[in-house]
């Protein structure tokens, strides 16, 4: 399968000078995020400062993005074991989609929310995107014609619709708030990988699910195992 071509152990170079890192499949875990009381009101992914500090220093990621990762990769944790998703390929698909949240200069506040917002193109069929008319009468992407790409993550409004949850605990889900926004990323491509994303197999259906391009799952793999070992991508 294709799968078995990309699972090496060999390193691999970075974009610039940098140090080397692993190519494995599934992308290694990184620091593991503390325990997270997931039921505590409020934006429990703010607890996780004290471990996301460190880790932003090294690679550059948000510090607020990076908790929002890690809230999302314990809660997974904690109520779906089986799908041993990590922090760092729910990180690694942010850094494709939206650069952690700060595409187009857009900024990440405190709570998670992310603006301006960011919208992919119409997808009107031009340029290589799919075609697909309007959903949501604009609700989701504000575009009356054709759907839009929302959020840090890059949700197609139907998709959001299934999957968006609220993480940060202010009662709504938002595609635009990246603790909304990892967590209902983490429960898509639990859902899309069989329930497994600890076999190579199963991480490589995920996220070809999430974007059906071998190019994309390359880059996301090499984004999730720089930040396994701290490394800047």
């Amino acid at each position: 399968m294709v799968g078995a071509a990309i699972v090496t152990l060999s390193a691999c170079k970075m974009p610039w000078d940098g140090p080397d890192i692993p190519e494995g499949l599934p992308p290694g875990p990184g620091v593991q995020q503390p325990y997270v009381d997931i039921h505590a009101k409020g934006r429990t992914a703010e607890t996780l400062r004290g471990w996301a500090e460190p880790i932003s220093e090294e690679t550059r990621i948000p510090v607020v993005s990076l908790q929002a990762y890690g809230n999302a990769a314990e809660i997974q944790r904690q109520q779906h074991p089986e799908c041993g998703i990590a922090w760092t390929t729910i990180a690694g698909i942010a850094g494709v989609e939206s650069k952690h949240g700060t595409h187009h200069e857009a900024d990440v506040a405190a709570d998670g929310e992310v603006f301006p917002h960011i919208r992919g193109p119409q997808l009107d069929g031009s340029n290589g995107n799919w075609e697909i008319r309007d959903t949501d009468g604009g609700s989701v992407d504000g575009d009356k014609e054709y759907d839009r790409a929302v959020g840090p993550f890059q949700f197609i409004p139907t998709t959001w619709k299934r999957f968006g949850v609220d993480a940060n605990g202010d009662g709504k889900a938002s595609p635009d708030n990246i603790d909304d926004a990892s967590l209902s990323a983490a429960r898509y491509l639990c859902a899309s990988s069989g329930g497994d994303m600890t076999t190579p197999e199963g991480w490589e259906k995920a996220v070809l699910t999430y974007n059906n391009s071998m190019d994309y799952v390359i880059d996301v793999r090499n984004h999730a195992n720089a930040y396994s070992v701290n490394v800047r991508y």
